[in-house]
């Protein structure tokens, strides 16, 4: 059967790369995004500490707990944010004068809302370009987007991160927006590719939107991320469910516990799997065992916190000039406005 054409949000060159089985969604061709290479699993459980990509939290189960977290009185990240983008989100598109909108993650949330309804308000009809790995997550998207803003064309981007922004067309005025404070579960090495890479990709007249979380006490970042009903603490154990799952792994989530704190030095919550016991881990496929002693952490996630004046300082060095800097009333929370320099 003859694909569709590609809408004009992707790149001309990108043509031959995707392909669509759902109308209005678009993925790579001969691409397994829900697969695990057990490569990429073992490869850092066998580092020194051991240590978990943070994308492996997200199954289904996992999802719904994350849902769950932001909703919890301790957890002040999503409503904190949200409120920003409900104050200001007019601000905001009169400043990026653009005529598509590209969320990194999250789909079609509260929180981009805000955005979209100002979008069509000021500019009329626009292009929304969601980009996430879930095909169920853009297929929900692409359903409230034609309910709430059928003046949106729906391009729906099934890909990681880099790979969807590097097909948006750099000729069209666009707004990237990253929220939630994602970036702060990068580390340091990733951090600098990921910006690296969105620079790279976006146009003389693109702009991004970037949620950042502040430094603050350690005693109410620690408990955003030890919340008193423990859904926090399922959301880290259940990796290792997922993993069993579909590598075939016998971890025993009885024989651990969740530990996470905030690490003044690094400026960042971390989050880790003790082992309550010892456990002999084995992934049978790849003929691979290591002892867990008791005792010993895998760090499963980090959430780093910044100084907003000095994330944006650096940004200047990916080409990304500040255009403005909201916040909240209590200074907890920061959404950068920032343009692509010439």
């Amino acid at each position: 059967m003859k694909q569709p054409t590609l809408p004009r949000s992707f790149a001309a060159d990108q043509h031959s790369r995707w392909q669509t089985k759902h109308i209005g969604i678009w993925s790579l061709r001969d691409t397994d995004l829900d697969g695990i290479p057990i490569l990429s699993v073992l490869t850092t459980l066998w580092d020194q500490p051991r240590w978990l990509e943070a994308y492996h939290l997200y199954d289904q189960r996992g999802s719904e707990l994350f849902e769950a977290i932001c909703g919890l009185p301790e957890y002040y990240l999503t409503r904190t944010e949200n409120g920003i983008l409900e104050t200001h989100a007019k601000d905001i598109i009169a400043a990026a004068p653009v005529e598509c909108i590209v969320e990194l993650g999250a789909g079609y949330s509260k929180k981009t809302i805000h955005l979209l309804s100002e979008q069509v308000r000021q500019r009329g009809p626009s292009i929304f370009a969601p980009i996430d790995v879930s095909v169920s997550g853009l297929l929900a998207s692409q359903t409230a987007s034609h309910r709430d803003f059928p003046d949106f064309d729906f391009h729906g981007i099934q890909a990681r991160y880099e790979e969807g922004i590097a097909a948006i067309e750099k000729s069209l005025p666009t707004l990237f927006v990253f929220l939630g404070s994602t970036i702060g579960n990068f580390n340091q090495t990733e951090f600098p590719r990921f910006f690296r890479a969105l620079a790279a990709a976006m146009g003389p007249n693109d702009y991004l939107l970037l949620g950042a979380d502040r430094v603050k006490s350690a005693k109410l970042l620690e408990d955003a991320y030890n919340d008193s009903r423990g859904i926090t603490a399922q959301f880290i154990l259940n990796v290792f469910r997922n993993l069993n799952r579909l590598l075939g792994g016998n971890f025993d989530l009885a024989k651990m516990r969740y530990h996470s704190w905030f690490n003044p030095e690094w400026q960042q919550v971390e989050m880790y799997a003790v082992a309550a016991a010892p456990q002999q881990i084995r992934f049978p496929s790849a003929g691979a065992a290591f002892e867990w002693n008791a005792g010993e952490k895998i760090l499963v996630e980090i959430s780093r916190k910044f100084d907003p004046n000095r994330l944006q300082e650096q940004l200047g060095f990916f080409g990304l000039t500040p255009v403005e800097h909201f916040t909240d009333p209590n200074q907890w929370f920061s959404v950068l406005l920032l343009r692509k320099q010439a």
